[in-house]
C-alpha cells in the first residue's frame, strides 16, 4: 500500500483556526471519510480576531466561525467537532494546551493525527506562517508523544476516565520535508466546496487558489492533484504498517 492509497480508521485533525483543516488536508479529509474513516476535527482557537470590520465583535466572529467551520467538516464527512475555545492570534505552548491535547487524544483515541508541520516558518516567498499555527503543531506533536501515552502524565486525566492511548502514525501537513503525497484528484471539489463555506474571511477566488496549489503539488508526484505531509509511523500495526515513500 502506498501513502497515497493509505486510509486510517480514525483521525484527529487538529488546527489553530477554523478554515485552517480544509486548506491544510480538506481533500485527504474527504477522502478518508468517503472510505470510512471516523475524522474528528479539533479547533484550537476561536478564530475571534480575523475581521477587519469596525463593527464586528470578537463574540459575533467567534459564533460565525464556528458555524462555518461545523458546515464545513459536514461537506468533507467529519463526524465529531471540538471547539476548545482559546484566543485567536495568543496561543501559547502551554502545559493546559498540551493536557487539553492529550484529553481529547485519550477520548478519541485516533490511529492517526494529523496537524500542522511546525518547522515550517515560511511556507513560501509571501506567507509568513501563523504563529498559531506553529503552536497548535507543537504542542500537538507533544501531546501525541509521549503524554497521552504515559500513564503518570497528568494523572487527573484517568481520575476523568482517559486512559492511555498510543497514536500510531502522525501527518505534518504544510510540511517543509513531505514525504507522503495523497492524491485528491477526486475530492478537490469538495474541499474548495468545504473552504466556501468560510465566507466571513474567503472569497470565491480561494477556490482558484487551492486548485492551483493542489495541482502543483501533484504534477511533482505524477498526480492531477494531491495533498503533501510529512508522515510518521510511530507504532506499526498488521494492517497499517507500510512505509511512506522516500523524496
Amino acid at each position: 500500500m502506498t501513502a497515497t492509497d493509505f486510509v486510517p480508521p480514525s483521525a484527529l485533525v487538529v488546527v489553530a483556526h477554523p478554515d485552517d483543516a480544509e486548506f491544510l488536508c480538506g481533500g485527504t479529509v474527504a477522502k478518508w471519510a468517503a472510505a470510512g474513516c471516523e475524522v474528528t476535527y479539533v479547533v484550537i482557537t476561536k478564530g475571534d480576531k480575523g475581521s477587519d470590520d469596525p463593527e464586528m465583535t470578537t463574540e459575533r466572529l467567534a459564533e460565525i466561525r464556528e458555524a462555518e467551520q461545523r458546515a464545513a467538516g459536514t461537506v468533507l464527512g467529519v463526524r465529531n467537532f471540538e471547539f476548545l475555545g482559546y484566543p485567536d492570534g495568543y496561543l501559547q505552548p502551554t502545559l493546559e494546551l498540551r493536557r487539553d491535547l492529550a484529553r481529547l487524544i485519550r477520548k478519541y483515541r485516533p490511529h492517526s493525527v494529523v496537524t500542522f508541520d511546525p518547522t515550517n516558518r515560511f511556507l513560501s516567498d509571501t506567507y509568513i506562517n501563523h504563529p498559531d499555527h506553529r503552536v497548535a503543531g507543537d504542542v500537538t506533536l507533544d501531546a501525541v508523544f509521549p503524554t497521552a501515552r504515559d500513564r503518570l502524565t497528568f494523572p487527573e486525566l484517568l481520575v476523568d476516565g482517559y486512559e492511555p492511548w498510543k497514536v500510531r502514525q502522525v501527518w505534518l501537513g504544510a510540511p517543509a520535508q513531505p514525504n507522503a503525497w495523497v492524491d485528491i484528484a477526486a475530492t478537490l471539489e469538495l474541499k474548495k466546496q468545504a473552504l466556501l463555506c468560510h465566507p466571513s474571511q474567503l472569497g470565491p477566488e480561494v477556490a482558484l487558489f487551492v486548485e492551483a496549489r493542489a495541482q502543483l503539488a501533484g504534477a511533482e508526484r505524477g498526480l492531477a492533484a494531491a495533498e503533501p505531509f510529512r508522515r510518521f509511523i510511530l507504532e506499526a500495526d498488521p494492517v497499517h504498517e507500510a512505509p511512506p515513500p522516500g523524496n
